[in-house]
């Protein structure tokens, strides 16, 4: 694998990752949030990650376990990494606190609103989030380790496909990035710590396929890397399930979602049929 290749995936999982600046910025500069466009864009990544999930990723796991495993074993190993992937995205997931969770969506208007606006659950985890603030940051950089390893994989297979997984995610960080600003805004007392913690978490991204390289690539075969991908396939679908789709309808409209999802889903068969 030539060095090019890798740094450009190395380089997509930090513009996926770093993405979650965005959302920092829009949620301490904006007045209000855009939930149309919110809503629209969650859906839009949703349908990109489903889509490719179940038509490139895991056709191509399949594929590259069979060059080795053969037909029946390679069906059954594919189905089992794809559900292992789940397992693992969805524990993490259990593992984090709900406030403290990152795919737990939250609005600008909640930094207006003062503790004393809040009900009392609420400010109870305020009071909390004041004390173990770091912790957020923490528990928000393990929830984005697995999204690095996933862009990084699918960039050192296929750069087209790679970009087209770094855009979704990206574009699913922007508004994770205003949800993690609000609880770190609170556990800080600052809007410039904040800004900085949730737009350093993002980082775990790269570091996630960092540490998936280093430990993996050594050992890297067509078995490996399947179980890899249809893992990684499992991680996109439960994001887009559990987190892009429920946070879609709450911050907007449900046609709008709906009309990102098919949206999401055309451009990324359109791009995939382009690299044909």
């Amino acid at each position: 694998m030539d060095t090019q290749t890798i740094l450009f995936a190395f380089g997509l999982t930090i513009f996926a990752g770093l993405s979650t600046g965005i959302g920092s910025a829009i949620a301490f500069f904006a007045r209000q949030t855009n939930t149309k466009f919110l809503s629209l864009a969650l859906g839009f990544s949703a349908g990109v990650m489903i889509y490719v999930s179940f038509v490139e990723i895991l056709v191509k796991a399949k594929d590259a376990l069979t060059s080795e495993l053969g037909g029946v074993m390679a069906a059954w190993i594919t189905a089992l990494s794809f559900f292992g992937g789940i397992a693992f995205i969805a524990i993490i997931d259990k593992l984090v606190p709900s406030y403290e969770n990152p795919h737990e969506m939250h609005s600008i208007e909640e930094m207006e609103q003062g503790k004393e606006n809040l009900p009392k659950n609420e400010a109870h985890n305020f009071d909390k989030l004041k004390r173990t603030g770091m912790f957020a940051a923490i528990a928000i950089a393990i929830h984005n380790f697995p999204e690095g390893l996933a862009t990084f994989t699918a960039a050192l297979t296929d750069p087209a496909l790679g970009t087209a997984i770094a855009v979704a995610i990206a574009i699913h960080n922007i508004p994770e990035g205003i949800a993690v600003s609000i609880p770190l805004y609170y556990a800080t007392g600052d809007r410039k710590k904040a800004f900085f913690y949730s737009f350093l978490s993002g980082l775990s991204e790269p570091v996630g396929a960092l540490i998936g390289y280093l430990i993996l690539m050594p050992f890297f075969s067509p078995t490996l890397f399947g179980v890899l991908f249809a893992g990684v396939a499992g991680i996109m679908v439960f994001i887009s399930f559990d987190e892009l789709l429920p946070a879609a309808e709450e911050f907007g409209e449900h046609h709008l979602s709906i009309y990102g999802l098919i949206a999401g889903m055309a451009v990324m068969a359109l791009s995939l049929l382009l690299f044909l």
